[in-house]
């Protein structure tokens, strides 16, 4: 895929990373939102399920679907949309910061690694448009517990009154509280997720073929082994960053992570990954097909 040189050429590449990036965000919701709510419940509570299923089953009955298991899908889709379009057209250009530094003529020509690396720098940036919107759908997918743990009536609260409850109570760092977490979490985490991806795309391309024309299929599978990577890599300080963003107290990134080992043991540390690995083969499988389909068919659109 040839890209129109110059920054014109640059702003359109970048623009077209953010489109596909957002188009991926919203798909991943769609098809992930539910084993999402159960991962962070049974992150944040996890005395109070017996399991994945068991989990999913109390959910649906106390709440139903929408509210239940889609609970935050609106702060999900903006948490996503946020995250990827900002993750993917920095990635596009953290590949061209790459490829200059190392000397490589072209993004194509990448190696698995330096992709890896231009993840890893990617993510620093979309962790500032991530934190507050997850801060904001761990919140709403937890309410029902936190508030169980008080009173026993559930508060029905829309994202917009949530955010200016925080707001209003702790000013803005309020809704940047976990942002440390975020980008310990997010940098290493893209790092194996871009890396896993561009690692299995070349894994599976046959001699003589591009990776960009590996198909569907393959660019599923690899989109979820990306996944796969960042979920086992990051889960503990995932963890530790749901309870601080839901505790709404003034907390050390690695002092959480010592107590709940202290109180709980190591295996805390990962609770609730069964589900997230279960989500996260269909959603960052759809999450790449989307994106790159997208990108595709944009490039054409617009011409090169």
């Amino acid at each position: 895929m040839t890209h129109s040189s110059g920054s014109s050429g640059s702003v359109k590449s970048g623009v077209i990373d953010f489109t596909a990036g957002s188009l991926g965000g919203v798909a991943v919701v769609y098809v992930g939102q539910p084993l999402d709510t159960v991962k962070v419940k049974m992150q944040t509570f996890p005395h109070l399920y017996k399991g994945m299923l068991d989990c999913l089953k109390v959910t649906l009955k106390n709440d139903g679907i929408v509210r239940g298991l889609y609970a935050g899908t609106t702060p999900a889709i903006m948490a996503n949309v946020a995250e990827n379009s900002v993750l993917f057209a920095a990635y596009g250009y953290c590949q061209k910061f790459v490829c200059h530094v190392t000397g490589t003529e072209s993004v194509e020509q990448l190696s698995a690694l330096s992709n890896a690396s231009a993840g890893f720098l990617a993510a620093f940036f979309s962790s500032f448009t991530l934190c507050p919107t997850e801060l904001i759908k761990c919140q709403l997918q937890a309410m029902r517990e936190v508030n169980v743990q008080g009173t026993q009536t559930a508060i029905k609260i829309s994202p917009l009154q949530l955010t200016q409850q925080i707001f209003r109570q702790y000013g803005i760092q309020g809704l940047f509280r976990g942002l440390v977490p975020t980008i310990m979490r997010e940098m290493p985490g893209y790092f194996f997720f871009f890396g896993g991806y561009e690692g299995t795309r070349e894994l599976l391309t046959k001699p003589g073929q591009s990776k960009d024309d590996i198909g569907f299929v393959r660019t599923m599978i690899a989109g979820a082994v990306g996944g796969l990577v960042l979920w086992t890599v990051i889960f503990p300080s995932d963890v530790i960053k749901s309870r601080i963003q839901i505790s709404n107290q003034k907390q050390k990134f690695l002092q959480v992570g010592v107590d709940i080992v202290k109180k709980e043991g190591v295996l805390a540390l990962y609770n609730g990954l069964k589900p997230t690995l279960v989500r996260t083969i269909p959603a960052t499988a759809v999450l790449f097909v989307v994106y790159e389909y997208s990108k595709k068919f944009m490039h054409q659109w617009f011409g090169n």
